[in-house]
């Protein structure tokens, strides 16, 4: 009977893995918000737990990536390297310092709300870069680029030439189909939300019981001040995310190895972030984390977030596709908020609920768009493929009767 239970459960479990996988990974990212914060009150500087947690991670994987990945990785050009640092720039570095600030001067809630744009913000720069005029900008400057070595104008030709791919060409909007249609109203309204969550904070709504489970140093009501500074650190960050995600569709394509390109990401923005906190953080014992709190909490964000999480998003997008993996961020807001204010005490405000709620409607109204357009998209290269194969058929038939007229021909 016990081993029938268990082999159901298991039958259950392959059947949706993708499903499993991508509750767990919001789960971590969940929990991985509170032990922060917690570090964060005691202590641990924002910029010096990004640049520990991603050396911790790029020590693990180094390893496996070099062995597992041999055949597979590409030789390192300068080129590719400069590419890498960009990424890890865009990526690690600068993105998730700016992140983890916010998370000081916010809340979780909030800055898990406000990750939900970065569907919208990554679709809106899409667009932008596919348009004519920043074309012409780009040809422009590409011919001054003979004088302003590594100027302005050469990166805004190499932007164009990186970010002109399959991540890009996808974002075509119709705006007479109603896909067309929900993918704008979707990015606005997303931007509408994030927007109200900035610049209306609204009243407190105070938990009604005595948290089971305190993150806070001193008390409090788990916000800490400088909210507008807080708001726009966390846009500013998920921006970068948006530009590194559609910058890194181009560089699987060159550098296919995915182990070994997280493990360089990991490594060079694990030191770009060391270099920038050695500048904001001069005094030795800042760096000293001990093995208490603050450790666990690299260890924990390094494994879980850095490593389980980005790997079972990879693995759940070539199974069932970026939309399906998208479609499970808003989650983790549902369940920072939930544990926020019944487990930790933490106090809502209006502005983040109803801001939260816009931006999730607008993330499914832009994952509906994309998910029709996918299947409009399969539908005509089906079609295509139909023609292309019903012309090859009247192309032999007309090759075939040319064949048996031949003959008669030359008989005349």
């Amino acid at each position: 009977m016990a081993l029938h239970v268990l082999a159901s459960m298991a039958d259950l479990w392959r059947r949706y893995a993708p499903h499993n996988l991508m509750i767990l990974s919001q789960l971590c990212y969940t929990l991985m918000y509170f032990i922060t914060e917690a570090a964060f009150n005691k202590g641990l500087n924002p910029f010096i737990y990004v640049t520990y947690r991603h050396l911790v991670v790029a020590v693990f994987l180094a390893p496996f990536a070099y062995y597992q990945e041999k055949k597979l990785r590409p030789r390192m050009t300068l080129m590719l390297f400069l590419e890498i640092f960009v990424l890890s720039l865009l990526g690690v570095s600068l993105t998730l310092n700016m992140y983890f600030a916010s998370l000081m001067y916010t809340s979780p809630t909030f800055v898990t709300s406000v990750v939900n744009t970065v569907a919208s913000i990554t679709f809106v720069i899409a667009i932008v870069v596919r348009c004519p005029t920043f074309s012409r900008i780009s040809r422009r400057t590409h011919a001054e680029s003979d004088r302003l070595y590594c100027s302005l104008s050469a990166w805004l030709t190499l932007a164009r030439d990186q970010i002109n791919l399959d991540a890009v060409r996808m974002e075509i909007v119709d705006v007479r189909s109603i896909r067309g249609l929900a993918k704008i109203a979707g990015t606005v309204v997303s931007f509408a939300g994030v927007t109200t969550m900035t610049l209306y904070k609204g009243t407190a709504i105070s938990s009604p019981w005595k948290a089971p489970i305190s993150i806070h140093g001193g008390g409090g009501g788990g916000v800490h001040e400088s909210w507008l500074k807080g708001s726009f650190l966390a846009v500013a960050s998920c921006i970068c995310w948006s530009i590194w995600y559609i910058l890194q569709a181009s560089s699987l394509k060159r550098y296919p190895a995915q182990l070994s390109l997280t493990a360089w990401m990991c490594t060079v923005g694990g030191i770009q972030s060391a270099v920038f906190t050695a500048f904001m953080q001069h005094k030795p014992e800042d760096w000293r984390i001990g093995f208490g709190l603050k450790f666990w909490c690299i260890v924990y964000s390094g494994f879980a977030c850095n490593g389980f999480t980005v790997f079972a998003q990879l693995w759940c997008t070539e199974k069932k596709g970026p939309v399906f993996v998208t479609m499970f961020n808003p989650l983790s807001t549902i369940m920072v908020a939930i544990l926020a204010y019944f487990m930790f005490g933490e106090n809502l405000y209006v502005g983040s609920i109803i801001g939260g709620v816009v931006v999730i409607l607008g993330l499914y109204m832009l994952l509906w768009g994309k998910d029709k357009d996918q299947e409009y998209n399969a539908n005509k290269e089906q079609e295509s493929d139909l023609d292309c194969e019903k012309q090859a058929r009247i192309t032999d038939f007309s090759a075939a009767q040319n064949d048996q007229e031949e003959p008669r021909r030359m008989k005349k």
